[in-house]
């Protein structure tokens, strides 16, 4: 079995993140109680029962070295985080008078700490301010938490993250952010604030009102898209605030350590020079342009409403945020399809977006043209680069293996909710949003027009996991199921 001392590791850490999830839930309590809302104790009583659990933890392991984290303890902490977390930050949901389960509570959370945005919540118009805001602090917190985890865990199990940016960057020393991860991950967290400021201010400057802006700013960020209405963005109306959350939409998919270079001194076009950004970009445009060609043509659409509308939901969904300005599965087939696609697409590495991630497919690429070459040519030698450099042997072996944990886990999950008696559209959409952390599905149940409080509760919970797994990206779980993890 494992060490003791890891057990205690995994106290110490997820005891100090229950403490900081317990005050987070005061600043929701704070402004139901100066909205004379009485929602303000049920953030009370749960804040007050996490911390007390946090507490609990942090005193029962307060002899265990925090400093000196094996891997072993470092996949503990990190499964077991997102998943106690889940089940905490879910009681306010829970204790609150809008008779949420506690099956809807933890599916509300785990899609808001994994920044999915898939919602079983109804009614969010007339909804307290104290419930919506603290849907947006879930997504805000774990759109953070995913972008240090991506810089400061996972290279540990390579996974992802900092293995892509020191691919894509110089070797100097010069172009290092920084020799210390803490001081990387302040950084990154400073920038975050930083963008989701401006984000606020633009929405604020566009027409919503101050608490509007502030939970969209939050939820654009993360790529998350938990809105402040049932309608989501459509609710508002506007070309111009759909143009300014695709700008920030796109941001919230970007590296993060590029916006730290640039604000270091190295100029914004650090950001476009990034084969993954250039990457995520034309995808965006062409999809756009060809959705658009669509609507006019077949649906008589005017040009650019058409362009906007197609622009703001394509890139809502391939940076897997969630947000809808229109039911665009009434599009016609072709449309759909390239909805359906956009679902897998994913942002960057080291940014808030979940999917594949564009370096993953520029791999995948590259291996089919080089396997087209070496029938050709059998004797050649053809490297994968990848911004311009080799990339190792162990990071494609990575990607493949990441890409058929990523298959296999989605038709497994598609079997269970067929089981569960889905139709195969909304079992195969609702996996593979759940899996890319998108939000909203295709069809009339789970698409951008409906949500996911229909669904069985054994259905739910299969896509907490789903979700989990996709967040965590499989491997990092899947080592937890191993015989080998659990010896010495």
């Amino acid at each position: 079995m494992a060490n003791p001392e890891n057990e205690g590791g995994t106290g110490q850490a997820i005891g100090s993140l229950l403490i900081i999830l317990g005050a987070a839930m005061w600043v929701p309590a704070i402004l139901d109680l100066a909205d004379q809302q009485t929602e303000w104790t049920a953030f009370a009583l749960a804040s007050g029962f996490t911390v007390f659990f946090g507490v609990m933890l942090l005193a029962t392991t307060r002899d265990t070295s925090f400093g000196t984290t094996p891997l072993r303890r470092a996949y503990f902490i990190t499964v077991g985080a997102w998943v106690v977390l889940s089940l905490f930050g879910a009681l306010p949901f829970w204790i609150s008078n809008q008779n949420i389960s506690y099956t809807d509570a933890v599916f509300e959370t785990v899609s808001g700490l994994t920044t999915t945005g898939s919602t079983v919540l109804s009614g969010l118009d007339t909804m307290p301010a104290g419930i919506l805001l603290w849907r947006a602090l879930l997504q805000w917190m774990g759109g953070i938490g995913i972008v240090v985890m991506a810089i400061a865990i996972l290279p540990m199990f390579r996974v992802g993250g900092m293995q892509m940016f020191k691919l894509e960057s110089s070797e100097k020393t010069s172009d290092k952010i920084s020799p210390r991860v803490r001081s990387m991950a302040l950084r990154i967290g400073g920038v975050y604030i930083l963008l989701t400021i401006a984000c606020m201010v633009t929405y604020w400057a566009l027409g919503m009102t101050a608490f509007e802006a502030v939970v969209h700013a939050m939820t654009t960020l993360s790529t998350g898209g938990y809105s402040t209405s049932d309608a989501s963005m459509g609710h508002f109306d506007s070309l111009a605030m759909e143009w300014a959350g695709t700008v920030f939409m796109l941001a919230g998919g970007t590296p993060f350590v590029l916006f730290v270079l640039v604000f270091s001194g190295r100029g914004p076009l650090v950001i476009f020079r990034d084969s993954q950004v250039k990457r995520m970009l034309a995808t965006a445009l062409i999809s756009a342009v060809m959705v658009t060609a669509w609507l006019i043509v077949a649906n008589d659409f005017d040009p650019w409403t058409a362009f906007t509308r197609a622009m703001f939901n394509l890139v809502s969904v391939m940076t897997t945020t969630g947000y809808a300005s229109v039911d665009y599965s009434l599009w016609g087939p072709p449309a759909v399809a390239i909805f359906f696609f956009m679902t897998f697409v994913g942002g960057c590495a080291g940014s808030t977006a979940g999917g594949l991630k564009m370096f993953r497919f520029e791999i995948l690429w590259q291996d089919i043209v080089k396997e087209c070459r070496r029938l050709l040519y059998p004797h050649g030698v053809f490297p994968d680069m990848i911004a311009g450099r080799p990339a190792t042997e162990s990071l494609v072996r990575d990607v493949q293996v990441f890409v058929l944990c990523y298959a296999v886990t989605c038709a497994a999950l598609v079997l269970v909710l067929a089981c569960y008696g889905l139709d195969f559209i909304t079992a195969l959409s609702g996996a593979a949003t759940a899996l890319a952390n998108v939000g909203p599905g295709l069809g009339p149940v789970i698409g951008p027009a409906g949500n996911f409080a229909s669904l069985p509760d054994g259905a739910k919970w299969a896509l907490d996991a789903g979700m989990i797994l996709g967040r965590l990206e499989f491997e990092t779980v899947f080592v937890m199921m191993t015989a080998h993890f659990w010896r010495d």
